[in-house]
């Protein structure tokens, strides 16, 4: 890297704004050596920039980082002006850059005649964006002589760099803002299967299972069909299997008589009562055949298809081709996930603030995503003695079978009070061994973590009582990857391509 491009190690000032782009003051004094790291966000763009101590005739390269807020992706191509202007006047600095050296950065090289105080003046054409970005207070020294003294940097925090950033998928930041959001407290909770969502499939009959039948049958983790068939029965004698047979054989018999008395009466040879009797014989084997095969039909070859109840995912299969199975042997476990339950065991001390109105959100173990109830199937009216919690039912849809019937939860539930503090994005707090916590963006490559005390989250919205202030910028996506970045002592090896 040249001598005359900032240096990761060298010292550099940081100099934060938030707003519009329209401007401001000057920024706070240079740090010693003259450079500095300036970030500021727009409404549509991200500007961080980094320079090296400015002197008089020196040609001082600019590391100019600029990113789409819209998709958080490095500007791949527009004209962006660079005006610099010198409070005691005289001709403004003009460098234009057609094209970024690389995506998302620019390096303008400005050469200063005189010495002060300059605006710099950031005009973006770009497809991806089109802003103007004003910063203010960059000193130009009249020689290296003038330069302040050189110190170690004093940025801490967690190293993130853009180039990092950039090719993180999902990546986001927001703004931190003053608001209120419903006041919530958290509870644990299981998911378990909707009512009428889940289904146990016994052996109506005793019988063996077929091999033939049973090859095909689904296994743990599949998708099923209503009516699909699961496996072929085939009844024994002995426990109801002698009566099964019995109702077999009488259940062709009033068939064939059926169908003799439809012939007859067609041609006028039999009163209609005849016909009747016939139906109504014909209707009661049905009838006995069914109560015996727990109301499932046996096809031509006297065998008992297992048939789905319900559809769903099969959750569990206990079958063996070949084996011999007894009445009420259970075969199958059918859950079907598109609507799930989430039992919320709520502290006694809190149950007086819950009520049918009350709403929810959870996430389950092993995710950061956070799912809304949709609706409070009950409210529990007795305290458990062992636990000290009231049970609390709701509702979740899971079109997309993300939510894992059986996994623990962590519900947030609503008690109906508005509360006002810091709002953000639900998705920018994060748990951490049972503590509520964030991620901020000092500047545009630094981070640090915060302990956050939150007082409510509607699934959407969070709202923060400590640990945070309006106006600065958090992590909204991708924080796992600033986690582990945090776990690094030393900058990723790519560094930046200036």
């Amino acid at each position: 890297m040249p001598n005359h491009v900032l240096s990761r190690n060298a010292a550099i000032s940081t100099l934060l704004v938030f707003g519009s782009c329209a401007g401001g003051e000057d920024a706070t004094p240079p740090a010693p050596g003259g450079g500095a790291a300036i970030t500021r966000w727009t409404d549509s763009v991200e500007l961080f920039m980094e320079h090296p101590p400015l002197v008089v005739g020196a040609d001082g390269r600019f590391a100019v980082h600029l990113t789409d807020l819209s998709d958080f992706a490095p500007l791949a191509q527009g004209t962006v002006t660079f005006r610099f202007t010198r409070r005691e006047g005289g001709d403004p600095v003009v460098v234009v850059q057609d094209v970024p050296r690389s995506p998302g950065i620019y390096g303008p090289a400005p050469v200063f005649g005189a010495a002060g105080t300059y605006g710099l003046t950031i005009a973006i054409d770009s497809p991806q964006a089109r802003d103007t970005i004003r910063v203010d207070g960059l000193r130009v020294y009249a020689d290296s002589a003038s330069l302040p003294a050189a110190a170690e940097s004093g940025d801490g925090g967690i190293p993130f760099l853009k180039e990092q950033q950039w090719k993180t998928p999902e990546f986001a930041t927001a703004f931190a803002t003053d608001g209120e959001v419903t006041e919530s407290f958290e509870a644990p909770g299981e998911v378990v299967p909707a009512a009428g969502r889940v289904a146990h499939v016994a052996a109506p009959i005793g019988g063996l299972i077929e091999v033939e039948g049973a090859r095909p049958a689904p296994a743990p983790g599949e998708w099923v069909q209503r009516g699909q068939v699961l496996a072929v029965l085939t009844p024994t004698l002995g426990e109801a299997g002698s009566a099964f047979a019995q109702a077999r054989r009488e259940l062709r018999e009033a068939e064939a008589e059926h169908a003799r008395a439809t012939r007859l009466y067609a041609v006028e040879a039999i009163a209609r009562r005849r016909l009747s009797e016939a139906e109504i014989r014909l209707q009661a084997a049905r009838e006995a055949l069914a109560g015996l095969a727990g109301g499932a039909a046996t096809d031509s070859t006297g065998r008992l298809p297992i048939h789905a109840p319900i559809a769903g995912v099969v959750a569990s299969r206990r079958i063996t081709p070949g084996s011999r199975v007894a009445p009420g042997d259970l075969l199958f476990g059918i859950v079907d996930p598109s609507v799930v339950w989430l039992e919320v065991h709520v502290p006694a001390s809190r149950a007086a603030a819950i009520s049918a109105a009350s709403g929810a959100t959870f996430r389950v173990e092993g995710s950061e995503r956070i799912y809304p109830a949709r609706r409070t199937v009950s409210v529990g009216s007795v305290v458990d003695s062992l636990t000290r919690t009231v049970l609390v039912l709701y509702e979740a849809a899971n079109p997309d079978g993300t939510i894992k019937v059986g996994a623990t939860a962590t519900a947030s539930v609503s008690t109906g009070t508005r509360i006002r503090g810091v709002v953000v994005p639900s998705a920018a707090v994060l748990d951490e061994d049972g503590r509520s916590i964030c991620y901020v963006q000092v500047s545009g490559e630094r981070f640090e973590k915060r302990d956050l005390t939150v007082g409510g989250n509607d699934g959407t919205k969070a709202v923060v009582l400590t640990g945070l202030r309006s106006g600065e910028r958090v992590v909204t996506g991708a924080a796992y990857q600033v986690r582990l970045a945090s776990l690094s002592t030393s900058v990723p090896a790519e560094g930046h391509a200036h």
